[in-house]
């Protein structure tokens, strides 16, 4: 969700605009787009940054991180805990 509201815009806008977003995965995408800008400036040191916007952008499931740590159920019963994991690719283009 976070990611579609940030595909195709200004690096800069999009970096303000998740300033303001209240949902939880916004301050990792935050960052992830910074550190992709930061990327960009020491690859290109005359890089105008004011140029780049997000060309794609996407989320896919990780793997499904299982923990050795169990959870008490019912009838001495126990389960595993389970992690969500997600990857999340940014890549930006000059426009």
């Amino acid at each position: 969700m976070i990611v579609n509201l940030v595909r195709g815009r200004d690096a800069s806008e999009a970096l303000q605009l998740l300033d303001f977003t209240f949902k939880s995965g916004a301050p990792f995408v935050k960052k992830l787009i910074a550190s992709a800008v930061a990327n960009a400036k020491q690859k290109r040191p005359g890089l105008d940054t004011d140029t780049l916007f997000i060309s794609k952008a996407a989320v896919d499931k990780g793997p499904n991180m299982q923990f050795r740590r169990w959870r008490p159920r019912a009838q001495g019963r126990a389960t595993r805990i389970t992690k969500g994991v997600s990857h999340i690719t940014i890549e930006l283009d000059q426009r």
